[in-house]
C-alpha cells in the first residue's frame, strides 16, 4: 500500500526499541511498525497471560529480552549489542488504582526505569531519537472541564499521574543535557484514554465490559458521570511515529499531545454506545470517587499544526472498532494476529485518505 508513515524510519541502520513491548501498546506499536516493514526490537517483562501478546502468541517474533527496566546492567547490555536508532519507552506500571497499592514501586518503575533508560541511551552513539510515553493524567486537573495544552503546569493527583509527572521532570533534564553535552534528541508524549482490541487490564472501563460480556456478571459502574478523552489505540501510536520521523528530518518538539477531536465522553456514554455492539449487563454503585478527577480533556492542536495530525476514528468510532475486535476474537473466525493485521491494514488505508484528502 501507499503511505508515507515510517518511511524515514525505513531509512535508519539500527532497529527500533520498544521497551514494555508486551503491553497493550507496546504489542500494538509492535505489530504496526513491523506491518510498516520496520525492524523491531523489545525489552519488557514477561506478558501476562490471556494479554494481546499472550493471546497472539508473539513471542520470539523480534529479538527481545524479557527482564526489568530497573535492571540497569541488562539494558544496557541489550542496547548496547542491538544498537537501535529510535527507542520508544513504553514500559511502566500504568494502572491508577494500583498505584495506591504499590506507590513506591510505581514511582521505582516510572521514573527511575525512565532514568536508566536515557542514562544508558546517551552513551550508545546509534541513537538518534528517544521517545518517552506519558500520560494526559500529568496535567494540574481542578476538575473545571479545561481542555489541557502541552504547556499547561504538571501536577500529580494520585501515585501514578505524580510518578508521570516526574518522568516528565526526567525528560526535561535530559532535554537540556542534549542541549549542554549532546546526545540523542528526547521528547514526551501524552495520550488520552487509550482503547482497542486485545486490553484485558484491571479497573480500565473496556476491558472490564468485555469481562462482564463473557462472564455474564453485572458490570459494576462506579461513576458514570466522569469524562475522559477516549480514542483508538492506533491513533496516538500513528502519531508517535509523525513525531518521531519530524524529529528525524531535524526538527525539534519537546512534547505532543494526542486525543480525540470531539469533547471527552463519559463512562455512562461509552457504555450507552458499547451496549448497541455488546451484550451486557451494568449496575451502578454511587460512592464517592477518591482516587481519579472527575473529568479531563486534551488539545491536540499543537500534534495538528506541528504533524497535520488528526485522529481517523471520533470516539464512538473508537468504540464500536475495539468491539468489533473483541467479537471477532470470541467467534474466533481468524487468529489474534490476522485481526490486528487487518485492523492496522484498514486503519493505514483511512489513514492515507485523512492525509491526502481523498
Amino acid at each position: 500500500m501507499e503511505n508515507s508513515l515510517g518511511s524515514a524510519i525505513l531509512k535508519l541502520s539500527g532497529p527500533v526499541l520498544i521497551t514494555g513491548h508486551t503491553g497493550f501498546k507496546g504489542t500494538w506499536m509492535t505489530l504496526l511498525l513491523q506491518q510498516l516493514g520496520v525492524s523491531v526490537i523489545g525489552y519488557s517483562l514477561i506478558a501476562k497471560k490471556d494479554s494481546l501478546f499472550d493471546r497472539a502468541e508473539l513471542k520470539g517474533n523480534v529479538p527481545e529480552k524479557f527482564a526489568d527496566i530497573r535492571d540497569y546492567k541488562k539494558l544496557r547490555k541489550f542496547i548496547a549489542k542491538h544498537r537501535p536508532s529510535v527507542i520508544i519507552h513504553m514500559a511502566a506500571q500504568p494502572l491508577v488504582l494500583e498505584s495506591y497499592r504499590i506507590p513506591r514501586e510505581t514511582f521505582d518503575v516510572n521514573v527511575m526505569g525512565t532514568v536508566n533508560l536515557l542514562d544508558i541511551a546517551f552513551t550508545v552513539k546509534s541513537v538518534q531519537v528517544v521517545m518517552v510515553v506519558t500520560t494526559d493524567k500529568v496535567y494540574r486537573n481542578d476538575d473545571s472541564g479545561q481542555s489541557f495544552i502541552e504547556s499547561d503546569p504538571l501536577e500529580g493527583k494520585d501515585p501514578y499521574s505524580a510518578s508521570k509527572v516526574g518522568t516528565e521532570s526526567v525528560v526535561n533534564a535530559w532535554q537540556q543535557i542534549a542541549v549542554v553535552s549532546g546526545g540523542p534528541k528526547v521528547v514526551s508524549v501524552r495520550a488520552g484514554n487509550v482503547i482497542g482490541g486485545g486490553d484485558l487490564a484491571g479497573n480500565r472501563l473496556m476491558p472490564d465490559i468485555v469481562r462482564s460480556h463473557l462472564s455474564r456478571k453485572p458490570l459494576i459502574v462506579r461513576n458514570p458521570n466522569n469524562s475522559r478523552p477516549w480514542q483508538h489505540v492506533l491513533d496516538p501510536l500513528t502519531g508517535y511515529i509523525k513525531v518521531i520521523e519530524k524529529l528525524l528530518s531535524g526538527h525539534e518538539l519537546k512534547t505532543v499531545n494526542f486525543g480525540p477531536v470531539d469533547k471527552s465522553l463519559s463512562v455512562q456514554e461509552i457504555i450507552n454506545i458499547t451496549s448497541k455492539a455488546i451484550d451486557f449487563d451494568y449496575r451502578i454503585e454511587k460512592i464517592e470517587d477518591k482516587y481519579e478527577s472527575k473529568s479531563l480533556d486534551l488539545n491536540s492542536n499543537y500534534a495538528y499544526k506541528v504533524l497535520n495530525w488528526l485522529p481517523v476514528y471520533n470516539q464512538e468510532e473508537a468504540i464500536l472498532k475495539t468491539a468489533e475486535w473483541w467479537q471477532n476474537a470470541i467467534r474466533k473466525d481468524m487468529t489474534i494476529i490476522a485481526l490486528c493485521s487487518n485492523e492496522i491494514r484498514d486503519f493505514i488505508e483511512r489513514l492515507t485518505r485523512v492525509d491526502t484528502g481523498k
